[in-house]
């Protein structure tokens, strides 16, 4: 099947098909009369295996390596189970920085509902930035990375 079969059957873009087959991910092979790229079945399954695996969080990189793994003949699960161990923790501190954050927005919005909006003068930039408490953030870099 060409790129754009292979697409739909695993509905996905033509553009993604492609993406993986640059990154090594996917390596169809070519129609001799006319140099197109032609999938197989295995190619479908390697496709939906990759799109599952995007769905808990792997990188293109590590795709790759999960499947050089099993392309090798060894178990690639201990890896996957290490990685996901590893990234969890992260991805919960993640979420609980956002919801912070999420919650400075609100206390944000809700202190400027009644304020008017200003013109920049030399002294202010944006009253209602300026008015917003220091302390509410004093936890953050001045790029807005969590300082440690």
């Amino acid at each position: 099947m060409k790129v754009s079969e292979l697409a739909r059957r695993a509905d996905v873009t033509a553009e993604t098909v492609r993406h993986y087959t640059r990154e090594g991910l996917l390596t169809p092979r070519r129609d001799p009369d006319n140099g197109y790229q032609l999938f197989d079945q295995t190619d479908l399954e390697r496709l939906r295996f990759i799109q599952r695996a995007r769905t808990l969080g792997f990188s293109v990189a590590e795709i790759g390596e999960i499947l050089a793994h099993a392309d090798q003949g060894d178990s690639p699960c201990p890896m996957v189970r290490d990685l996901l161990a590893s990234r969890l923790p992260q991805i919960r501190a993640r979420i609980l920085e956002l919801e912070a954050l999420a919650s400075r927005m609100e206390q944000a919005l809700d202190a400027w509902a009644e304020m008017p909006d200003g013109t920049p003068d030399g002294h202010s930039l944006c009253r209602l930035i300026e008015s917003f408490p220091a302390a509410a953030h004093a936890h953050c870099s001045p790029t807005g990375e969590k300082r440690k």
